[in-house]
């Protein structure tokens, strides 16, 4: 099987949700259902964090990640290119440690992914001896039927088509990147400035597994989601023992 480090990329500041990678979802920090998921894969190596912030790292620690650098400032902004980011961890490890051959990074506003989609996506990487592997989920609102306005408000395609009816069943599949996953070869990525080169494979997920936590609805939804998983796998034990 390949080899693939997992990165956990988590910095202290954020907008929309303030502290957000470590504030508690369903009963853990934000970021803690991120280690979890990869450290209880198959085929991941190690999991590492890249931060800029102590609590973080600290909570990283606590809940079994390794945190072997950190992240520096001009990293963290607001406006640093996540690319840019990944090449830095990686470039650590090969001038530290050991250059891996793939990294996969899992961002922590994706808090409901498994280790089955974790390794599904190493096992299509290894398969296609692929040099990107990237989560996809089905695209909720069609190209096809969606819109743009005009300068005088008025509606015009956004993606022209020569259908004449709206109906989803005469519309090709469409799928859209979801964050949950990015798997690059690290050899090539040197080369990118996108974590979703051209040619990158699709790995595909459900949307119950594809919420990115971007706003306070999208907490209190992952939150709901995430309660749920733990109350079902409270009724299996108590129905095993």
């Amino acid at each position: 099987m390949i080899e693939v480090v997992g990165l956990v990329t988590a910095r202290g500041g954020s907008k929309g949700i303030p502290r957000k990678n470590i504030k508690p979802l369903a009963g853990k920090p934000l970021i803690a259902w991120t280690i979890e998921a990869a450290l209880a894969s198959r085929f991941l190596s190690r999991v590492i964090v890249s931060t800029d912030d102590d609590e973080i790292m600290e909570t990283a620690r606590d809940f079994g990640a390794e945190v072997p650098f950190k992240r520096p400032a001009e990293l963290a902004g607001d406006d640093s290119p996540h690319i840019s980011v990944v090449r830095h961890a990686v470039d650590w490890l090969c001038d530290e440690e050991h250059c891996p051959e793939f990294i996969m990074v899992l961002q922590p506003p994706t808090p409901l992914r498994i280790a089955a989609d974790i390794d599904g996506a190493i096992e299509l990487a290894e398969e296609k001896s692929a040099d990107a592997v990237v989560s996809v989920v089905e695209a909720q609102h069609h190209p096809y039927i969606t819109r743009r306005l005009t300068e005088t408000d008025t509606l015009t395609s956004f993606v022209p088509s020569a259908l004449k009816y709206s109906r989803r069943q005469e519309f090709s599949p469409a799928y859209a990147l979801n964050g949950v996953i990015y798997l690059n070869r690290c050899t090539c990525l040197a080369d990118c400035e996108t974590l979703a080169p051209e040619g990158s494979y699709a790995f595909v997920m459900p949307p119950e597994r594809s919420i990115d936590v971007d706003t306070p609805w999208d907490f209190h939804l992952a939150e709901l989601i995430l309660n749920d998983r733990i109350a079902q796998c409270t009724v299996a034990t108590e129905q095993v023992l």
